[in-house]
């Protein structure tokens, strides 16, 4: 019997119609997404939306490297999905930066062409009584809840200047600061903010660490004031943990950390040695080449390499310069530091200072300037004192991200500010009786560090764009917020001395005072807790 009907006749024969449609969509939506899966692996959504913002659009793995000198094998949790560029705008929100470029250039450009400047200028700054012997002994503001007002961006690093507000430009002497005005993580920049007075009281007390240099003791050197120990940085956006030693030690396991440059370095690595000695006393494995102090618990190693100006530095005579007066190598880095590099897991650079001193610039083996020589005045001198220390912190920063062994972790530490006010330390300058940070408002541009701190950032972003390898850098900015803190100094409080002059003369002249390095505890701890909240976002992934 057969059945039949209109209507399922009708549905019979329209469904080979309706299959075709169905079977033509799944075809056309298999080839859409067959283009689609081969374009996210040639160009993934990370790199075109960095292309879009940043006109970048290369890519590489996160990782905090794990030299095979300290390689512990322990795991570490990194965020891998951390897009990585070559070079970030100065305009970006981010004050670290890292590298992975394909631009193997590693060279410094001619800078004949690219620096041409004026005869050196009188220097404002330099090098207090204490500082000479350590170039020969390589063993060895703001108050609470008021911000500092910084331009949100600014265009790239050879860009307009801006003033301390960030309101108005000023200057070409107020540099760069916009350029490093970026934030380790999105949405929170460390190192625009405020000081605070923390009830707590510091980390470390100058008799509970036997390894301080004793003219930064202030405290055993008869300073009468203490509140200068207690004041702490808050960023405005989000909270700067208090330096836990334990925590770094860990986080820090099986690895090495270096401090690498002059007495103000030779400052920080102290300041650390002594937050940690609170939880463990470290052995004292050094050399005549570098101090190193190893924390057996954890396996950490604590180094500082001394380079008074991070490149390479020779004393034999070349041409018009006689022997015995230091030649600067300014496009060759220090040979110590490339030769030890790949041992490091994390590198904390700085230098300045000591451009203040005297010394001979040398590009391509030829002399192209000096500081406080200058026989011959009939020759032009083409890079003074400001401008060779741009050249030497690309130098350095360029050999670091190029060198095809070292993965680690670089932070350049910026410009440490001084506080000589009515002269240099040699000619008056003095720092006495602050007692506590500047307050809004209070802060008195200084040219000089204003100059300094736009080279070296200058110096920062030339460097990032020869990147090759998988290092990574960091911009640690501590410039602007330690412009406020001319209480943190010795002073005149540089010696256990009890005869020692610590009040102005009958004439109004200031006793001899040392307003560059800082007291011990003091706001020097606080670039070890930037330090440590660097390397916990680095493992952290944030």
């Amino acid at each position: 019997m057969t059945l039949s009907s209109p209507k399922g006749s009708s549905a019979i024969s329209s469904f080979p119609r309706s299959l075709s449609v169905i079977a033509v969509a799944v075809g056309g939506l298999a080839m859409f997404l067959m283009v689609a899966s081969l374009l996210l692996v040639s160009r993934p959504v990370g790199s075109a939306v960095r292309g879009y913002f940043y006109g970048v659009d290369s890519l590489s793995e996160v990782d905090l490297a794990v030299s095979p000198y300290n390689d512990s094998g322990v795991a570490h949790s990194v965020d891998k999905s951390v897009d990585v560029v070559g070079e970030v705008p100065s305009s970006t929100p981010f004050s670290e930066v890292y590298t992975g470029s394909n631009d193997s250039s590693a060279s410094v450009e001619n800078k004949e062409l690219e620096y041409p400047v004026n005869p050196v200028q009188p220097v404002s700054s330099g090098l207090p009584l204490g500082e000479e012997g350590n170039s020969s002994s390589k063993n060895d503001k703001l108050i609470e809840n008021i911000e500092m007002a910084r331009p949100a961006s600014s265009d790239a690093p050879d860009g307009s200047a801006y003033s301390a507000s960030g309101t108005t430009p000023s200057s070409t002497l107020l540099g760069k600061r916009a350029a490093a005005n970026t934030s380790v993580k999105i949405g929170c920049d460390l190192y625009r903010g405020s000081w605070f007075n923390d009830s707590l009281g510091p980390l470390y007390t100058n008799n509970t660490c036997p390894v301080l240099t004793q003219m930064q003791n202030c405290q055993g050197n008869g300073r009468p004031d203490k509140e200068y120990e207690n004041w702490r940085w808050k960023p405005s956006q989000c909270d700067l943990p208090r330096f836990d030693a334990k925590k770094f030690l860990e986080l820090m396991r099986g690895k090495t950390i270096a401090f690498i440059g002059d007495s103000v370095a030779r400052n920080q690595m102290e300041s650390m040695l002594c937050i940690l000695w609170q939880v463990e006393v470290p052995k004292n494995r050094g050399n005549r080449r570098m101090q190193r102090w190893y924390f057996k618990s954890t396996s950490v190693m604590i180094v500082r390499m001394w380079s008074s100006w991070l490149v390479h530095q020779s004393n034999e005579a070349i041409d018009f310069a006689p022997e015995g007066v230091v030649k600067l190598h300014l496009d060759a880095p220090d040979k110590d530091i490339m030769e030890f590099l790949p041992k490091f897991d994390v590198v904390v650079l700085s230098s300045g200072h000591w451009f203040a001193k005297q010394s001979v610039y040398v590009l391509d083996n030829k002399i192209v300037g000096g500081q406080l020589w200058w026989p011959d005045k009939s020759r032009k001198m083409k890079v003074n004192n400001v401008e060779a220390f741009g050249i030497s912190v690309e130098t350095i920063l360029s050999a670091v991200v190029t060198h095809p062994n070292f993965t680690g972790v670089t932070i350049l530490r910026s410009y440490s500010p001084d506080h000589y006010e009515g002269g240099a330390w040699n000619t008056g300058g003095s720092c006495t009786g602050k007692v506590r940070p500047l307050a809004a408002g209070e802060l008195v541009e200084n040219g000089f560090t204003n100059i300094m701190h736009e080279k070296q950032v200058t110096g920062f972003y030339r460097a990032i764009k020869k990147a090759s390898n998988k290092s990574k850098l960091r911009l640690m900015d501590v410039t602007e917020a330690f412009g406020y803190r001319h209480d943190g100094h010795p002073g005149p409080y540089r010696s256990p001395d009890p005869n020692k002059i610590t009040k102005r003369g009958p004439d109004g002249k200031p006793p001899p005072q040392d307003c560059l390095h800082w007291c011990m505890p003091g706001p020097v701890d606080t670039w070890n807790e930037l330090v440590l909240e660097i390397i916990r976002r680095e493992l952290d992934g944030d």
